[in-house]
């Protein structure tokens, strides 16, 4: 059991180290430009999917009031 509680130790040390020294992580500049270009991709996919989505309604209930 002690060699178990030993490899955690180990586990979360190498854990540890590898984020503080050998991650890079990203500028607070490089990270707002990221959020932007995603927030600005996900509002027109949102769009398009809307226009696709009322499309399909609008035709879908013109061909229901042409049937019944």
């Amino acid at each position: 059991m002690k060699k178990f509680f030993q490899k955690i130790g180990g586990y979360t040390k190498e854990a540890y180290n590898e984020l503080v020294y050998k991650v890079s992580w990203p500028t607070r500049a490089e990270l707002t430009s990221s959020a932007v270009v995603v927030l600005s991709a996900s509002l027109i996919l949102a769009l398009v999917i809307l226009a696709i989505d009322s499309s399909f309604e609008f035709i879908m209930r013109n061909i229901y009031q042409l049937i019944f």
